[in-house]
């Protein structure tokens, strides 16, 4: 199998990643940075059909990869997943908690924000994200450590929705567990992006929110998925051996912090 000219400390042999939302968007570009670096991944969305094609083309070009139905919220098809890959592939090293609701998510400021909305949002984004790692550490335990990369958003910093709570509140759980796990070599970190050319932001923001977005970046434009996949293969990889409780903003100088 080729995985390119990865750096030994950046190079993923061996390893077992899952990546949940990984059937769109960001995810199937994550998915595709950890295949190329060397590790076998496992395509999880509650969206089959997307999953399966995401994982058929990683397999197409010469990569291991298998896809699987997963809700999130759900804690015996979390541990299904789990299981799924550990009967597959040995055992877990990697997860990357990537899916959640954004574009579903009813614009309005977080005063008017419904209870039911309210609830739905945290269950799939901060609750989804704490069910798949119950499910994922006991293997990574047993294997000697692992990585765990929560998604949270440049927007978690200027919290004005209910997506933005959410995502600061992931945050919390990314430095919560990090002091917990660390002593089972387990790295817990962030990536907060910015906006990020994909169906699902041009769906959330609109095409004047969006070019809006644009202006406000020092760096004049939004991003491409595969401008995460740096960050994403540094914290998934030896390389942030000695990383934990972070967050990284990759969002074009959006969000400063002075």
């Amino acid at each position: 199998m080729n995985t390119g000219q990865v750096p030994p400390d950046f190079a993923l042999g061996g390893k077992v990643a899952i990546v949940t939302g990984g059937g769109g968007g960001l995810g199937s570009a994550y998915a595709q940075t950890l295949a190329m670096a060397g590790a076998s991944v496992v395509v999880a969305d509650i969206n089959g059909e997307n999953a399966k094609s995401v994982a058929d083309g990683l397999v197409d070009d010469g990569h291991s990869a298998i896809s699987v139905v997963v809700d999130i919220t759900d804690e015996e098809s979390a541990r299904s997943m789990a299981r799924r890959t550990c009967e597959e592939f040995g055992g877990i090293d990697i997860l990357v908690n990537d899916a959640a609701l954004m574009a579903e998510i009813p614009r309005v400021p977080l005063i008017e924000t419904s209870v039911e909305w309210w609830d739905r949002v945290m269950k799939v984004n901060v609750c989804g994200a704490f069910i798949c790692c119950q499910a994922c550490v006991p293997s990574m335990i047993q294997r000697g450590g692992g990585k765990i990369v929560n998604q949270s958003s440049g927007g978690a910093w200027v919290s004005s929705t209910v997506y933005a709570v959410s995502k600061l509140a992931l945050v919390g759980l990314t430095m919560g567990l990090a002091r917990q796990l660390g002593v089972h070599q387990i790295n817990v970190n962030a990536i907060a992006p910015g906006t990020v050319e994909t169906d699902a932001t041009r769906r959330a923001l609109g095409d004047a929110g969006f070019r809006e977005r644009a202006e406000r970046v020092p760096l004049g434009r939004n991003g491409q998925p595969p401008e995460l996949a740096g960050a994403l293969l540094y914290l998934c990889s030896a390389a942030s051996d000695w990383m934990t409780g972070q967050c990284l903003n990759i969002d074009g100088g959006w969000i400063m912090r002075t």
